[in-house]
């Protein structure tokens, strides 16, 4: 198979953790860049250490035509525009989350890419965490029979500086529960099986950028919630975030209980210098199981998601080499915004927000 070659629009930290990680891969490499700002630019530029096309504007990028994928990982507002341009190329696109910053935005990506000749990726990496892969397939495999109860928790530190503190404001990322939690909302949904149909939510902006100012505005994103969701199978989940837990040794836990039993997993922090985590399985009958499940070091040491970059870019390109249907769909990317969206919308509203609210 000869070398995918990735045109990378945004060079921010996210574009610098998908170079390290690309790196680690024989048949893929980084030969473009796409930013306004040169520092950014030159920050890429030094990891990559090889010759590189970059590009003030990502139309010139397009107007090159030397890429394979587009990869974007520029500010969440930027993605509708960035988007329209690139779908027209007809190339492979891995976008980061979250799809958009709001679902009706992902509605017209979703119908721009009807019939889409090449493979459109929404960048959901915390499924190919390691332990939650294994989580997922633990449940998947009904282990603990019915999945009936999710609990995702996420205690981390705050958001950190970006570009023109274009993340400090809600306009800008969706609000703190689509752009941080789309995540954990599209990993609920894989996990259940199932779609959503309702969402209460209770959170606030309590301790973190209360004593920011950007041009007269202040900061107005949440840094802790509590998030509901049912399913129509008749599961229900729920996340606990809290982004002013810096010394957390775990970073994210999860667990899920069956009529059959209980699992669950961890995933360490950064900050931690773990390697590993454990899953057990407690079976209602008394039996334990539990694994320990260790990431490659190298792998860790290339980004912030304990590897879970690298697994995603080995599925990312599978898919291209085989013609494949996407693991992470534009569908999948649409549906943890609009579950965002409802969380946010629930907190301002103080009630239950139905998907249909949202998705119309």
């Amino acid at each position: 198979m000869k070398k995918i070659k990735y045109g990378i629009i945004g060079a921010g930290s996210m574009a610098r953790e998908h170079i390290l990680n690309i790196s680690l891969i024989d048949n893929a490499e980084v030969v473009a860049l796409s930013d306004p700002h040169e520092d950014s630019l030159n920050q890429c530029k030094e990891i990559l250490k090889t010759n590189v096309s970059c590009f003030k504007r990502h139309q010139e990028m397009i107007k090159e035509n030397i890429v394979d994928v587009y990869l974007i990982s520029s500010p969440n507002f930027t993605h509708i525009d960035i988007l329209k341009d690139v779908i027209k190329t007809k190339k492979h696109i891995l976008v980061e989350k979250p799809l958009c910053t709001n679902t009706k935005d992902c509605l017209e990506i979703k119908k721009l890419t009807k019939d889409y000749p090449s493979v459109f990726w929404t960048a959901m990496e915390y499924r190919y965490m390691p332990p939650v892969s294994k989580f997922i397939k633990e449940i998947h495999n009904n282990t603990i029979g019915d999945l009936k109860i999710l609990t995702i928790r996420e205690h981390r530190f705050p958001f950190l500086k970006k570009i023109n503190d274009w993340n400090r404001f809600e306009k800008n990322t969706g609000g703190t529960l689509v752009e941080k939690c789309c995540h954990f909302f599209d990993l609920m949904r894989l996990i259940v099986g199932s779609n959503p149909i309702s969402v209460y939510a209770s959170g606030g902006q309590d301790v973190n950028h209360l004593d920011e100012e950007y041009n007269g505005k202040k900061p107005d994103i949440i840094d802790n919630a509590y998030v509901i969701i049912n399913f129509e199978n008749g599961a229900r989940s729920m996340l606990e975030l809290c982004m002013f837990a810096e010394n957390s040794d775990m970073q994210e836990e999860l667990v899920a209980i069956g009529h059959k039993g209980k699992i669950e997993t961890s995933v360490p922090s950064n900050d931690s210098g773990k390697i590993s985590s454990n899953l057990r399985i407690g079976m209602r009958d008394g039996k334990t199981k539990i694994e320990n499940i260790e990431v490659d070091k190298k792998i860790i040491e290339a980004g912030h998601h304990h590897g879970s970059t690298y697994y995603e870019h080995l599925a990312f390109l599978n898919a291209i080499k085989n013609n494949s249907v996407p693991e992470v769909s534009l569908s999948d990317g649409l549906i943890a915004v609009a579950v965002g969206e409802a969380a946010e919308k629930s907190i301002k509203l103080g009630r239950l927000i139905n998907i249909e609210e949202i998705i119309n």
